[in-house]
């Protein structure tokens, strides 16, 4: 592993992560960000701000959540000791949580008067939800209508919650889509509304501060793991897309050298066909969403549609973090294609009693792929959510 910066002072005061993030916006627009930047590290440093939010992560996520050892899915892979990070036992479901308490917070000491959100497997979309319900501020979320139709049971749950859903029709009707509609909502006023943007990706101070609410991930996970086991893991697994829940994981281990550290990507159909959203596999740096980062784009520079069977995973860009741990070596990004998680998703139920998220899926299905030879090591995965959103898309799907 080569690193010129260390990874603990970044991002830079442009919201700089190496060449990647930063603020490619509109001049008013990079007033409106400047402003949120100020008031999150004015407001995320108070005690009544760092009490509340610890009190709802314990008392009503669930946090901390625990360290499983899967000795079945251990057994059946033969090789490395196999453990997951169980986000998915968190209130909602998932990771999401950690940060959407976080910028409502933020948004309700602002003065906002309304949450806006993209969400793709809809998991952000419960989280905010959830976590506006909560708190007393309107929500609004933008959706594909693809991924309305295929996870059916968080949309309702959203609606439950009493969130505004707005269906988006427009491109492939999938979670950039989403984020196209969900900006263009905020432009009309953004002074008096929030873009909880739902994962490390967007101009700054999104990327860091959506890792800075998800990094208590890895920090309970270092702590529960080398009081189970006696050291750190010796490798690290997470899926990526935009990429919060492998931020959140591997940020506490970034200065460990002796951990390795593992993204997955959704090859989707395939890495030789159009169908995949591998971004840091295949893509090129360039410039989404208000940032820079590895872009899967056209010969234009304009972000290409992309695929995969995890709506949660199908985003053309990446985290600006991401983006720069490719570079510098400290993390390797590899791929799982849309059978390879399939059949996970049924094998990890069926062994281990344990039915992932589509998205989490990726993550185990590459650990099982590398565990025979690992004999000896450990493997922490990052369990980023459960499956019951996917479940009657996989039934359908696996003709179960």
């Amino acid at each position: 592993m080569s690193r010129s910066v260390s990874t603990e002072v970044m991002p830079d005061k442009d919201g700089m992560f190496g060449p990647y993030g930063g603020q490619v916006v509109p001049p008013e627009l990079k007033a409106i960000m400047d402003e949120i930047t100020l008031a999150y590290e004015e407001i995320s440093q108070k005690e009544s701000f760092q009490n509340e939010l610890s009190d709802l992560l314990k008392h009503y996520v669930g946090r901390p959540s625990p360290i499983y050892h899967c000795k079945r899915l251990t057994e059946h892979c033969n090789g490395a000791t196999i453990y997951f990070k169980r986000e998915d036992l968190n209130h909602t479901g998932a990771h999401k949580i950690n940060h959407c308490l976080g910028e409502v917070l933020v948004a309700k000491s602002m003065g906002k008067t309304k949450v806006l959100a993209e969400t793709g497997a809809g998991q952000h979309g419960v989280a905010l939800a959830t976590a506006c319900a909560l708190l007393g501020v309107p929500c609004e979320i933008h959706m594909g209508t693809v991924d309305i139709e295929k996870e059916h049971p968080n949309v309702m749950r959203m609606k439950v919650l009493g969130a505004t859903i707005v269906p988006v029709t427009r491109g492939t009707a999938t979670l950039k889509d989403a984020v196209d509609s969900a900006f263009e909502e905020y432009m009309k006023d953004p002074k008096n509304f929030f873009y909880a943007i739902g994962s490390v990706v967007g101009p700054h101070p999104f990327p860091m501060m959506v890792r800075d609410f998800q990094k208590i991930v890895g920090e309970e996970a270092k702590t529960q793991f080398n009081e189970m086991v006696g050291k750190n893991p010796d490798v690290l697994v997470a899926c990526v897309g935009g990429g919060s829940n492998a931020i959140g994981l591997f940020t506490a281990f970034l200065e460990d050298e002796n951990v390795r550290i593992i993204g997955v990507e959704p090859s989707g159909l395939g890495l030789e066909t159009p169908d995949h959203a591998a971004t840091l596999t295949k893509g090129q740096p360039g410039v989404i969403h208000g940032f820079k980062c590895y872009l899967i784009q056209d010969e234009k520079g304009d972000p290409k549609p992309v695929y995969s069977v995890a709506s949660g995973l199908d985003y053309p860009g990446v985290g600006p973090q991401h983006s720069y741990l490719k570079d510098i070596g400290r993390v390797e990004y590899e791929t799982v294609s849309d059978q390879e998680c399939l059949d996970t998703f049924v094998s990890l139920s069926r062994l281990e009693g344990i039915i992932p998220a589509l998205e989490s899926a990726h993550a185990v299905a590459y650990a099982m792929k590398i565990a025979p030879e690992l004999p000896g090591q450990n493997i922490l995965i990052n369990l980023s959510g459960r499956g019951d959103k996917d479940l009657d898309f996989v039934v359908k799907k696996m003709n179960l």
